[in-house]
């Protein structure tokens, strides 16, 4: 019987070490975003945006007070364009972002003006309780518009076109 209890409590402290040991291993924080070409260099995605694989991105966390890099890590786009980047520990103190690193694409590798760095809080005195951390999408800009693109902008009046007046 004393055997018995023995055995029980050592599979306790076994199971109790187990799950210690897993949730140490899993990040703190998992930062998922998206990287496309903008195939109509019109600053959004449309639905012909096309999403990149392969470019690089990196989560760069810098001191708020000095500015100096904190912290920075590579990630690579799979075949849908979407990054995840796990994080081991909080930056309260830190201004951290996702920016563009490499574009694969050699007719889209033009870096978008106010597409090329997405910001991620990476704390949790924010009142984000989920360790996913969503990032705006990046772009890259196309060399030369779609042929289809001019038609796309009309049904978004954005067009060059004076007709207005």
């Amino acid at each position: 019987m004393a055997s018995l209890r023995v055995l029980s409590a050592a599979a306790v402290v076994l199971f109790a070490f187990t799950d210690t040991t897993i949730a140490t291993k899993a990040p703190d924080y998992v930062v998922q975003g998206r990287v496309y070409c903008d195939t109509c260099r019109a600053g959004f995605e449309t639905n012909v945006t096309e999403y990149i694989k392969g470019a690089k991105v990196r989560l760069e966390c810098r001191h708020f007070g000095t500015n100096v890099l904190e912290r920075s890590i590579d990630g690579v786009t799979d075949e849908t364009g979407t990054y995840k980047i796990d994080l081991k520990d909080s930056h309260v103190e830190d201004i951290c972002e996702v920016v563009l690193a490499h574009s694969p694409l050699a007719n889209c590798h033009e870096i978008q003006n106010l597409r090329d760095c997405a910001p991620v809080l990476l704390t949790r005195n924010v009142g984000i309780s989920d360790n996913l951390r969503l990032a705006n999408p990046l772009g890259y800009l196309r060399d030369v518009p779609l042929p289809v693109c001019p038609d796309l902008l009309k049904m978004f009046n954005l067009t060059d076109d004076d007709d207005d007046q």
